[in-house]
């Protein structure tokens, strides 16, 4: 259930980035100027879609993924961990590509961006140790 709950907080953080692109959002609430500078660069496109709309895909597929991970049919699921596992890891390879971006090549940061981060390192690291947790479970058995 935790895992699904970071998840639902990346959501949001990336949904509100997302309306931003896209528009709907006049102004980003950020403190430094530098979500606008990053937002607006060409490196907040990814494939033809915004980076943000891709991060609203991947947290709602992840929360998918944790909240059908509560569920009796797929609790124990060995398919759902797996897959949490590699989303998440993904998640956090993405993630750490983006803020060398917005480090070295475009010189700003988001704010926005770098909670982002933090919330896919976090979904990463209760993956790792609930598969941890699970596998300790089973040798008890």
């Amino acid at each position: 259930m935790l895992t699904a709950l970071v998840a639902l907080v990346g959501l949001f953080v990336a949904m509100y980035l997302a309306l931003y692109k896209a528009g709907a959002i006049g102004t980003l609430a950020c403190g430094t100027g530098g979500c606008e500078t990053v937002q607006l660069s060409h490196w907040s496109v990814f494939l033809g879609l915004s980076v943000a709309s891709w991060g609203v895909a991947f947290y709602a597929v992840v929360f998918g993924l944790a909240f059908a991970g509560t569920t009796e049919r797929f609790g124990n699921s060995q398919a759902v961990a797996l897959a949490m596992l590699v989303f998440t890891g993904w998640g956090v390879l993405f993630s750490g590509w983006l803020t060398y971006l917005e480090l070295f090549v475009i010189h700003a940061i988001c704010r926005w961006c770098v909670g982002s981060a933090c919330v896919a390192v976090a979904l990463f690291v209760l993956t790792v140790l609930d598969r941890r947790t699970a596998t300790a479970l089973k040798g008890r058995e």
